[in-house]
């Protein structure tokens, strides 16, 4: 049995992982072991480690490492935390391959513990490009101390390369989240909107505006813009938020919704809707903000995404998404836009929906993980003399 194990952050990870972990567990030769960190531990975050034991998976350690502030300082006492915590970790359950996922800083800290521990790295979602934030040189890095690349689309693959990875390791198996959407039940339009607590108006906005961590303006000032808009919108729009990360200026972004919260009946906010999220997908009439599901997930449901700023920018992108500047006047212009627009015949451009399967298979071809160690840079192509 070749002990697996996964290491999740947060409710978007978790979404994003939930199906290979299903895989692994139901694979004969093989053992799910996990480490959940960071928000999934955190009350202000909603406790989502309660997914876990929900869904059926286990629990096989825990690493504390969020500090009470959002400022870069505690941001970077965290991550060193984390790589302490995942240190003793590792060496209590002694995988043979350590799954991690994009780029947040808490995968960060355990790609440096396993890299010094002797742990194979198999990473998801490498090589994709988030222009606005720091996740990008995060990614990258953890890029550097993976092993075997499961990338969501052709153009990643190919900047996975250009960093000197093996082409034998690197795999396009599309996005992990699609196979949640074809495996899904959902609940139909009154029983999510019942579960939820929220009366569905004549038009409903799905919202996640995450800190902006290289913004030209600050992240408070973007979602001061963003809210601005939602304010004039019509007050027939339902806005159903989902909070923000725990990155820099998280916590200043949830003081700022707690307050457009108090004064606007037709708005709520939930820490994580957990698996009622792709439900959510399904029954609102567009998304907003600056998450990447609304790239990754949106399209599949036959509504448009305001994607607001430059957090996501350079992802691929199906011609559902509209992009616009983090002004209020541009946001609301876009988001009436998204609202009437139809574009049920869109083509997701990550995957089938089978990527889960694809990964178990290209672990289990590989004999001997410690064999992956040793890694040799791969020149793409030669530079020209000058």
């Amino acid at each position: 049995m070749r002990k697996i194990c996964v290491v999740s952050s947060g409710r978007a990870d978790y979404s994003l992982l939930c199906w290979p972990m299903r895989e692994i567990q139901i694979a004969p030769d093989m053992e799910l072991q996990t480490i959940i960190t960071g928000m999934h531990l955190s009350p202000e975050f909603g406790m989502t480690i309660k997914n876990f034991k929900r869904d059926g998976f286990p629990v096989s350690s825990c690493v504390e490492i969020l500090l009470s502030g959002d400022s870069s300082v505690a941001v970077t006492k965290s991550l060193g935390l984390g790589v302490i915590g995942f240190a003793d970790a590792l060496l209590q359950l002694e995988p043979d391959l350590l799954m991690l996922l994009g780029d947040r800083f808490e995968i960060l800290a355990a790609a440096q513990a396993a890299l010094i521990a002797r742990i194979p790295v198999a990473h998801l979602y490498g090589g994709d490009t988030t222009e606005g934030a720091f996740d990008e040189s995060i990614r990258h890095c953890i890029t550097k101390m993976a092993h075997l690349h499961f990338v969501s689309n052709e153009e990643a693959a190919k900047r996975v390369q250009q960093m000197g990875e093996n082409p034998a390791h690197v795999y396009n198996i599309g996005a992990t989240c699609l196979d949640a959407i074809r495996r899904t039940t959902y609940l139909d339009r009154n029983d999510f909107f019942h579960a939820i607590k929220f009366k569905p108006l004549v038009k409903n906005l799905l919202i996640t505006f995450h800190p902006v961590t290289l913004g030209k303006e600050s992240s408070c000032e973007q979602f001061r813009q963003f809210l601005l808009a939602m304010h004039t919108l019509s007050d027939e729009v339902g806005l159903l938020f989902t909070r923000p990360n725990a990155d820099c200026e998280g916590r200043k972004l949830n003081i700022m919704l707690d307050e457009f919260l108090d004064t606007h009946s037709n708005a709520k906010a939930y820490d994580a809707l957990g698996n009622l999220y792709l439900s959510a997908l399904k029954h609102v009439d567009a998304v907003a903000g600056n998450s990447s599901s609304g790239l990754y997930e949106a399209p599949s449901f036959g509504i448009a995404t305001v994607n607001v700023g430059d957090r996501q920018k350079g992802r691929v992108q199906a011609d559902s998404i509209l992009n616009c500047a983090p002004y209020a006047d541009v946001i609301l212009e876009t988001v009436i836009e998204a609202l009437d627009m139809k574009v049920g015949e869109v083509v997701n451009p990550y995957g089938d929906g089978n990527s889960s399967i694809r990964i178990i298979e290209v672990i289990r071809s590989i004999g001997d993980s410690s064999a992956l160690l040793q890694k040799h840079f791969y020149m793409t192509g030669k530079s020209s003399v000058v």
